[in-house]
């Protein structure tokens, strides 16, 4: 991948939560590839491990609260980056969350609740960031969000989380019509599985692995460095025709029948 493909972009990331977050694997992919990064945090719990994975892209790095679930943090987060940066060409959404009993048990008994905070949380707020964004991308943008297979096909214990991927994929092609006019593309890599913090929350993950390393043509799973890759040549001029696509990166799990 050149190392200056991305030079002179700038961009914000939502949603790294530690070293093994794959929205730290691409934002390590945009930095290398020459974009300046500003990044997000949810909460306090995840604040240092942010401020020092964000800080080894330098001292001045921008590192801001937002909770997706509410509009005034994301405006407050649009306005600093833009009063920073002046403009935008990058945005990442790695940003999913279904309460824990949600992803046990049968589907049919999941609760309203449940369903509306895992369809806010993981589907709207693309739409809610893509709406802030828009005004920065005076130049064009590209908008990256992460879905995975279960939007596609039933994954056991995937349940409300596949059913809001299945919206968060229908989200972006919506997206692209619309922010198309201005050159702001959206697209979802739907990733194979990864060992990160939200995958160990999901119950028979470590079988998933196995599975995937067995059936995928490939016979192996995904590497992180892989889907950095991915979006960096989403998020590069590239990719310039390519918009409201989900692109699966999986080594080729997606394309078997059985």
């Amino acid at each position: 991948m050149s190392t200056n493909l991305l030079a002179g972009k700038l961009g914000v990331v939502f949603g790294v939560a530690n070293k093994r977050s794959i929205a730290w694997a691409i934002a390590q992919a945009w930095h290398k590839a020459g974009a300046t990064l500003a990044f997000t945090y949810q909460g306090e719990r995840l604040k240092e491990n942010v401020e020092e994975l964000a800080g080894t892209f330098g001292s001045d790095t921008l590192i801001l609260p937002c909770d997706v679930t509410k509009d005034e943090d994301i405006a407050r987060v649009f306005t600093e980056v833009g009063g920073k940066f002046g403009k935008l060409n990058l945005l990442l959404h790695s940003v999913a969350f279904a309460p824990k009993d949600a992803l046990e048990g049968e589907f049919v008994n999941t609760s309203r609740e449940a369903f509306r905070i895992s369809h806010d949380i993981s589907a709207y707020s693309l739409v809610a960031l893509a709406r802030g964004a828009a005004p920065l991308m005076t130049e064009g943008g590209s908008i990256v969000a992460m879905s995975y297979y279960g939007a596609e096909k039933v994954v056991p214990h995937y349940n409300v989380m596949g059913v809001a991927k299945a919206s968060l994929e229908a989200s972006a092609r919506y997206l692209a019509y619309d922010l198309g006019p201005k050159k702001i593309r959206v697209n979802c890599i739907s990733a194979g599985p990864v060992n990160t913090l939200a995958a160990r929350g999901i119950s028979g993950f470590s079988e998933m692995l196995k599975h995937y390393e067995a059936h995928a043509p490939l016979k192996r799973n995904v590497l992180p460095d892989e889907l950095g890759a991915t979006g960096t040549f989403l998020a590069s001029d590239g990719a310039a025709a390519i918009t409201g696509q989900t692109l699966y990166v999986d080594c080729g799990y997606q394309i078997m029948g059985m």
